[in-house]
């Protein structure tokens, strides 16, 4: 071992002395957690990214405030626009191309499909019967591509007094196949209600 001379000594023991001191838990008890720790550098490379984003935008900070309002209004502009997804769906015709059923029809294959346990099947069944009987009895012109809101608006309008029922089954209808509700024995049992109250109103249409 190479002697160390008197000021290289002094380093060494006082090197030696400040790792022993370093180790006293008072110290490593003080230091944040390391979910702190690690929040703090993201925070802190989320600000430098910020800052290099802002030295690259026209303007500094201020342009690229201007150009992330752009952004979050045109988010929103679309979003309104366009919808959610559920709503874009909502919009879809309640009745599929092909051959056209009667309410009795429509009826029986909401019994069939409630008897089975298929409740989202048997509700659209039991709508689709309530919006053929608005129309065999000339509430409703028969006009492809209605959507359930439009159903009801369509319905309610002609016939007032039905058009709180007919919002609460095009509702149910719309939560359940657009909403992802599940369906059961009680959401089938709003939409058969509202079948039978249109089933026995005479209607007076406006």
């Amino acid at each position: 071992m190479i002697p160390l001379a008197g000021d290289q000594l002094g380093r060494e023991a006082a090197r030696r002395a400040a790792h022993h001191e370093l180790q006293n838990p008072k110290y490593t008890d003080a230091k944040p957690p390391l979910v702190a720790r690690l929040v703090g550098r993201a925070i802190r490379e989320f600000l430098s990214l910020l800052d290099r984003a802002a030295h690259n935008a026209p303007g500094g900070r201020l342009g690229l405030l201007l150009l992330l309002g752009l952004a979050v209004l045109a988010a929103v502009v679309i979003f309104t626009k366009i919808g959610p997804p559920a709503r874009r769906e909502a919009r879809a015709a309640l009745f599929e191309p092909g051959r056209e059923l009667t309410a009795v029809e429509h009826r029986r294959l909401a019994e069939e499909a409630a008897a089975a346990g298929r409740w989202a099947d048997a509700v659209r069944e039991r709508l689709r019967a309530v919006v053929r009987d608005l129309e065999q009895r000339g509430v409703l012109e028969p006009r492809p591509g209605r959507t359930a809101g439009e159903i009801a608006q369509d319905a309610g309008a002609a016939v007032p007094p039905l058009a709180a029922d007919l919002h609460r089954a095009t509702t149910v209808f719309d939560e359940i196949w657009y909403g992802g509700r599940t369906a059961d024995a009680a959401s089938y049992a709003v939409v058969v209600g509202v079948d039978e109250t249109v089933r026995t109103t005479r209607m007076a249409v406006a």
